[in-house]
């Protein structure tokens, strides 16, 4: 089994009169993250470690601040994007572990429907989701809040599937006629 590790990070500045996103969720916050889409930095930064742990660039090469499309957009499509990446890639969460690092709001009260969330937008249990709050004891960094992710994918591989198709394979010429079409199926990556 092929194992790899992505790590994600991502931070934002709290602004007022901006709704709060975190987590996939809309927080009740008297501020909430500049950014130019939602600025839900948590799924910003698994979104990053999703794309890393493939060596698919980050989430600006696939998503630039420069593009009006992006502004104010629903950061799940962002986490979709890598998901279905990593998939096309051929491999698999197996977990996930964060750390938000910020003065407010509390997140241990809504760290649970937070995790559901993630799990729920990723396809996985709760049990393979970590979210974890620390705050910025005497950094002078209260009014931002910052992201750590990182995640753990593995290859995935059907040994079922391989010995069909060995068993179909007969000779060199469909071994490359078979890599041409696997090749010619895979997205292309931003440059």
């Amino acid at each position: 089994m092929e194992t790899r590790i992505g790590f994600g990070y991502d931070s934002h500045v709290f602004k007022k009169g901006v709704p709060l996103h975190l987590g996939g969720l809309l927080i009740d916050h008297p501020e909430g993250l500049a950014g130019h889409s939602d600025g839900d930095l948590l799924l910003h930064a698994v979104t990053d470690a999703l794309l890393g742990a493939v060596s698919a660039g980050d989430i600006g090469s696939f998503f630039p601040p420069s593009d009006p499309r992006w502004k104010d957009a629903d950061s799940a499509i962002f986490l979709n994007q890598a998901r279905e990446t990593l998939q096309h890639a051929g491999y698999r969460i197996v977990n996930i572990d964060t750390t938000l690092i910020l003065a407010a709001p509390k997140i241990g009260p809504i760290s649970a429907k937070m995790r559901a969330r993630v799990a729920d937008l990723l396809g996985l249990g709760t049990d393979q989701v970590s979210i974890k709050a620390k705050t910025p004891e005497g950094l002078n960094l209260d009014h931002v809040a910052q992201c750590h992710a990182v995640v753990l994918v593995e290859r995935v591989i059907d040994p079922e599937e391989l010995k069909t198709m060995s068993a179909v394979i007969e000779n060199q010429s469909q071994i490359e006629e078979v890599v041409d079409d696997l090749l010619s199926s895979v997205p292309a990556l931003p440059k």
